[in-house]
């Protein structure tokens, strides 16, 4: 058995070769947050078996990543690679470490800056509500991204990859550092950095971005390294309170397709499903399928999910020193025209 999968294993070129190796790192990675989330969780109680999981393990975790992979990698970057080619050949002298380093940093602090570009643009912005849109945010909950977001990161992220002539290998080596990376900083896990927490990004201040409190409507927008935020005026780290409500202030759709379609037209799911029989049919076919599996095979009922506590019913309020004065306009907002998230007041 060991000397067939040497043989496998010999046999691929040095990208294959290193895809074996972080495979397992990713799957070791996933067990580890599972368990700390278990043993130290940041909000108690919280299933694993919750509101979402289906949708983001299945459409946005396999299937999605699966298939853009192919669109980004196939059609976008390998022509770009085939008609510039390694033409620049910056970083190809350097060692595979440096070029890992030089790339992470480099796209985190792109990724800082589009991200807080997502949130003050109305258009960007619905491109981006989908990621925010979970009641319950834990090591699977980065998976939940808009298309056009991925195409536009991910190409961003490793055609310059290719381009500037790095070693082939950087590709699967950063693949894994985004991964582990995303899954950490959404983890479930009462994480107490300390000082580490103004240059690492973890769930301290990451879990605070995804909460639906008015005063992180426009903080905490570094991925990697929390330092882009300190730096840049954005960070927010309260101490001793965590958020009281998750996820966005307006109904978003639980269907992965009428999540993309939510980007494009804004409607209520659960009134065009009670208007469209051709909707309701489409809606209600998985929650049929599971209640009926879960009907026979009663271990299965978890696979259907339960609904999370959302906590206070509307936006938490940013606190103001003195007391917050009488709002002119209500705080929280339901989808309007524009689709923008609603603007916080400026903190006095």
């Amino acid at each position: 058995m060991l000397d067939t999968i040497s043989t496998f294993y010999h046999s691929l070129d040095a990208v294959g070769r290193t895809t074996m190796i972080t495979t397992p790192i990713l799957l070791l990675a996933v067990a580890v947050l599972l368990v700390l989330e278990r043993k130290f969780p940041y909000r108690k109680g919280l299933p694993f078996f919750r509101e979402g999981l289906f949708v983001d393990l299945f459409w946005y975790t396999l299937v999605q990543s699966y298939f853009l992979q192919i669109l980004i990698f196939g059609f976008i970057i390998a022509p770009l690679a085939a008609h510039f080619g390694a033409r620049f050949h910056v970083v190809s002298s350097w060692p595979v470490a440096a070029q890992v380093a030089f790339f992470v940093i480099t796209h985190d602090f792109y990724i800082y800056w589009f991200h807080r570009f997502q949130h003050s643009s109305a258009f960007f912005w619905r491109t981006h509500e989908a990621h925010h849109s979970g009641k319950h945010v834990d090591w699977l909950a980065g998976s939940r991204s808009h298309i056009v977001e991925i195409i536009i990161n991910q190409t961003i992220e490793f055609a310059p990859i290719i381009l500037l002539g790095a070693n082939p290998i950087v590709v699967p080596i950063k693949a894994l550092i985004d991964a582990v990376w995303g899954m950490y900083i959404h983890a479930n896990i009462d994480v107490k950095s300390g000082k580490l927490q103004y240059v690492i990004n973890g769930p301290e201040m990451h879990l605070w971005h995804h909460a639906d409190h008015e005063e992180v409507y426009y903080a905490n927008f570094s991925t990697k390294f929390a330092f882009w935020d300190w730096m840049f005026g954005t960070a927010f780290l309260p101490a001793n309170r965590k958020p009281e409500r998750w996820g966005l202030p307006y109904a978003f759709p639980k269907d992965y397709f009428a999540q993309h379609a939510f980007s494009v037209v804004r409607f209520d799911e659960a009134a065009l499903a009670e208007k469209s029989a051709v909707f309701r049919a489409y809606h209600g076919v998985r929650w049929r399928v599971l209640g009926w599996v879960g009907e026979h095979v009663p271990a299965a009922k978890v696979l259907q999910g339960w609904p999370v506590d959302q906590g206070p019913a509307e936006t938490v309020p940013a606190p103001r020193p003195g007391g917050n004065p009488a709002p002119t306009a209500p705080v929280v907002a339901t989808a309007t025209a524009d689709s923008s998230r609603p603007v916080a007041t400026p903190v006095a």
